[in-house]
């Protein structure tokens, strides 16, 4: 069976924190893979201020140099909100022997009562909370702990540092940011 990790965002742009959580959770369990899946619009924040195109160059950009990094597109490619439980069914029945770890923060670890069918979801995956300031990692549901440097870096904080003016370099891969510095991407939102 082949284990893999599901790093899923917006991923408005791709930072150093998620490289680092989906690097330090690959070496901890031991997973062949981590998958990062762009979301098409996520159900519990409002529409992404930069095109599913452009968020999917940036994270092959990011995760160009890493042989264990993968980028899928399922939710992409399906449009409309993507829950999470629509998403590890159709991989379910795309790889059946796969065994998926779906990898979050302590900000989603206390929002997974909220999420669409999480007493179904849980039976389909292992979640993986990493720590993140301000947040717990204790959840009614099983969720499997992995240490991570606090890295206080969101993409919410790249992208307000770009309004102003801001440097964003040593924040997200030189790829990335050549990307966003061609496009002209967060200038203004």
């Amino acid at each position: 069976m082949k284990r893999i990790g599901i790093l899923g965002g917006t991923f408005n742009p791709p930072h150093l924190g998620h490289l680092i959580i989906a690097e330090y959770v690959r070496e901890e369990l031991g997973l062949e893979e981590v998958w990062f899946i762009p979301t098409y619009e996520p159900p519990h924040k409002q529409k992404a201020g930069v095109d599913a195109i452009q968020r999917v160059e940036m994270v092959e950009r990011a995760i160009e140099n890493h042989s264990s990094f993968k980028l899928n597109n399922i939710e992409i490619n399906r449009s409309g909100k993507s829950y999470t439980i629509d998403t590890i069914l159709k991989l379910k029945q795309k790889n059946p022997n796969h065994k998926y770890y779906f990898i979050i923060g302590g900000d989603m670890v206390e929002y997974l009562p909220y999420w669409r069918q999480i007493d179904k979801l849980i039976h389909h995956l292992a979640f993986v909370g990493v720590k993140r300031e301000g947040y717990s990692l204790e959840s009614p549901y099983p969720i499997t702990k992995v240490d991570v440097p606090l890295i206080d870096i969101s993409s919410t904080m790249v992208r307000n540092r770009l309004i102003d003016g801001k440097s964003i370099k040593y924040l997200v891969p030189e790829s990335v940011y050549s990307y966003i510095k061609e496009y002209r991407l967060y200038e203004s939102e």
